[in-house]
């Protein structure tokens, strides 16, 4: 919009949204351009009163057709289950002999695609919730202050925008994430429901696909990563929420260009009421990045290696001299990882989250070197509290954090402090509460 209709638009009193990037739209109500019944009745099927403020029952819906139209996606049959419960009970004795860290999963399960978006769906609403809430938020206050006075009852059809935005991104991610998924924690964030290893078959074969290896031995080294990161999150309960905290913090960040928004809104054929829907689900409101999304995301990163990371190395100790498909099949998973995995694509999606599979073998490095220095027990035993942790920094250099020179404390203080964990002398609880 030039300077000169900008002056234009803030003469007329009618136009709540005057020399606002929400001025095309409302000119094209108030000039006849728009059939209102239609718009209308497509405005409340997208922005149906939700909780919270991402429209979740939205981003299901979404999801689930998503995931049915990519092919058939039929419920696991009793062999298929049978196959998973076996693979786990021997996964869980040979990671009794890997880490003292103990069994974290009590039942096993095999999902389809449907199955992982209904089971995943609660965990995907915590993480999202955070961010939907911020960037709706930034969206009303990238308004004038006149604006929102004047826009009365159409400043909650804004507020809606946002949640019907995320429910739309949201769902098509879900929805392209279950074809692609191995199991519940596949991408490193405990998604499913606690305690139980879950793993959906038809993802497992199709991720065997020519790498040569057996069927059996494809399902056993997913079960085992299934398993492992079990353990992980049920012996160290601040890690989950450090992981949803470093996405709220990423929300927190979140700015909104207005300018963004006027150029997309300006290039919206209003004759087309489905045109505001696709501009809202392919990130018509997307924030821009900011040092603190950026400091967020680093901590995420971080975290999220050190867990695959500590996952790689101790599959590795518990297949050693058993499993000979171990190694390439470990090398296939960092391929996938490499390529732009699951995770990444998902977050991207996310509203410009994106993680990128970096520093994972610095961090398997790490927890090697920590076990080949004094044991298994030292490589687990900074799980027990998250001042203990490596980190970003840490991962530059795994080998000297190794030998006790943290970038976090002296390498004195840090021995000190794990000869005390290991001793049973620490202070603190296992919950890292202080």
């Amino acid at each position: 919009m030039s300077e000169d209709d900008k002056d234009d638009a803030a003469n007329d009193p009618q136009n709540p949204f005057a020399g606002t990037p929400m001025e095309q739209i409302f000119g094209a109500f108030a000039g006849g351009q728009l059939d209102m019944t239609q718009i209308m009745g497509q405005m409340q099927k997208m922005f149906a009163p939700h909780e919270g403020s991402v429209n979740f029952d939205l981003a299901k819906d979404v999801a689930r057709h998503a995931a049915a139209a990519a092919g058939p996606d039929p419920t696991p049959n009793a062999a298929q289950q049978g196959a998973v419960d076996d693979a786990v009970r021997l996964a869980e004795s040979w990671l009794d002999t890997a880490t003292t860290i103990p069994a974290g999963a009590t039942t096993s399960t095999a999902w389809s695609r449907a199955e992982w978006i209904e089971s995943t769906s609660g965990t995907w609403q915590t993480l999202v919730e955070p961010i939907a809430q911020h960037v709706v938020k930034a969206m009303g206050d990238a308004l004038p202050e006149e604006a929102k006075a004047m826009a009365g009852p159409l400043m909650g059809m804004l507020n809606q925008a946002g949640g019907a935005m995320f429910g739309q991104q949201v769902g098509q991610a879900l929805g392209g994430l279950a074809g692609e998924v191995l199991s519940s924690t596949d991408i490193g964030l405990p998604l499913g429901p606690e305690k139980v290893a879950a793993v959906l078959p038809e993802g497992v074969k199709a991720f065997g696909e020519g790498l040569e290896h057996s069927a059996s031995d494809v399902l056993l080294y997913v079960v085992l990563r299934e398993c492992a990161h079990h353990r992980l999150f049920q012996h160290a309960p601040w890690l989950r929420p450090a992981l949803v905290g470093a996405v709220e913090e990423f929300g927190r960040g979140t700015r909104i260009d207005v300018s963004a928004i006027e150029s997309q809104i300006r290039d919206i054929d209003p004759s087309r009421p489905e045109a505001i829907q696709e501009a809202m689900s392919g990130g018509l409101f997307e924030p821009e990045s900011t040092p603190e999304q950026l400091k967020a995301l680093e901590r995420l990163e971080t975290l999220l290696a050190l867990i695959e990371g500590w996952v790689d190395e101790v599959v590795a100790q518990a297949t050693k001299d058993r499993m000979p498909a171990a190694a390439p099949l470990a090398e296939a998973m960092r391929r996938r990882r490499g390529a732009g995995g699951p995770a990444e694509q998902t977050f991207a999606s996310l509203v410009g989250l994106e993680l990128r599979p970096r520093k994972l073998r610095e961090a398997a490095t790490l927890w090697a070197a920590l076990r080949d220095r004094q044991g298994a027990d030292e490589r687990d035993a900074p799980w027990s509290h998250p001042d203990l942790m490596p980190s970003s920094a840490d991962l530059d250099d795994p080998l000297g954090f190794a030998q006790g020179e943290s970038s976090t404390s002296g390498g004195d203080d840090w021995d000190a402090a794990i000869g005390e964990l290991l001793d049973g002398d620490t202070g603190s609880d296992s919950n890292g509460d202080e």
